[in-house]
């Protein structure tokens, strides 16, 4: 179906040039994401691609045991499905709703032809992967050598940034499988933030009150993968 212009806005779409736009407008289909629902698994074929609007996506490693840990999260400013153009057509990670939304999807074969081409959709996709990487990178790196509290306000600033509020429906245990640590650090990092009044968290509800306050306690990780995606991510690409 034809997306309205007044539809929920994706960052890479609007950093397309209009004539761009206009052309794939056509091919996007606004869905609904539930929350804890696979948008695909290790190893699964891609058929779409995902933007997400309202959503958040978590890209995760699951090990042979079932244990698993959060590699990246995709929201607003990003797609879901990179291994489609740069070659791969599956990928070993899971991809998984943290954050219940919507996104627009797009036939794997229309985002592979028009990557192809060339232009300002493949030029903005191949900056958008470079700062994927960089999320990636430097997660590996936090949950190495940052507490989990620390880990905690990154992942809270990093949804925070791709959410229209500041409340995340989420539980401790899924919050410990998304950073790989025991739900015991988490409930315990949690309690400290709630106990400084950083945050507010109940029956799965988290409410996020002092954005500077997490600021101050988050380590240098959130830093670092913010200016790159706003380095990257332009407001507007030209033809």
């Amino acid at each position: 179906m034809a997306v309205p212009r007044t539809s929920p806005v994706n960052r890479l779409l609007t950093a397309l040039p209009p004539s761009v736009y206009e052309r794939l407008r056509p091919e996007l289909e606004l869905v609904p994401l539930k929350l804890g629902a696979s948008v695909y698994e290790a190893g699964g074929k891609l058929s779409y691609v995902y933007l997400p609007t309202t959503a958040i996506v978590s890209l995760l490693y699951v090990m042979k045991d079932g244990a698993s840990a959060e590699i990246a999260v995709v929201g607003n400013e990003g797609l879901v499905g990179i291994a489609l153009f740069m070659g791969g057509e599956t990928t070993p990670s899971r991809a998984v709703v943290q954050s219940a939304g919507h996104a627009f999807r797009m036939k794997a074969h229309v985002l592979k032809r028009e990557f192809e081409s060339g232009g300002a959709l493949q030029h903005l996709l191949l900056r958008y992967t470079q700062a994927l990487i960089t999320q990636m990178a430097q997660t590996a790196v936090c949950n190495r050598h940052h507490s989990v509290e620390q880990q905690l306000c990154r992942w809270l600033l990093l949804s925070a940034d791709r959410l229209p509020t500041p409340e995340l429906r989420m539980t401790q245990e899924l919050i410990a499988n998304m950073l790989g640590v025991r739900r015991e650090g988490v409930n315990q990092a949690a309690g400290a933030l709630q106990d400084a009044g950083l945050i507010r968290y109940r029956r799965g509800h988290i409410s996020m009150i002092d954005r500077p306050g997490l600021e101050k306690r988050v380590c240098e990780c959130y830093a670092v993968v913010k200016r790159e995606f706003d380095r990257l991510l332009p407001d507007r690409i030209a033809e």
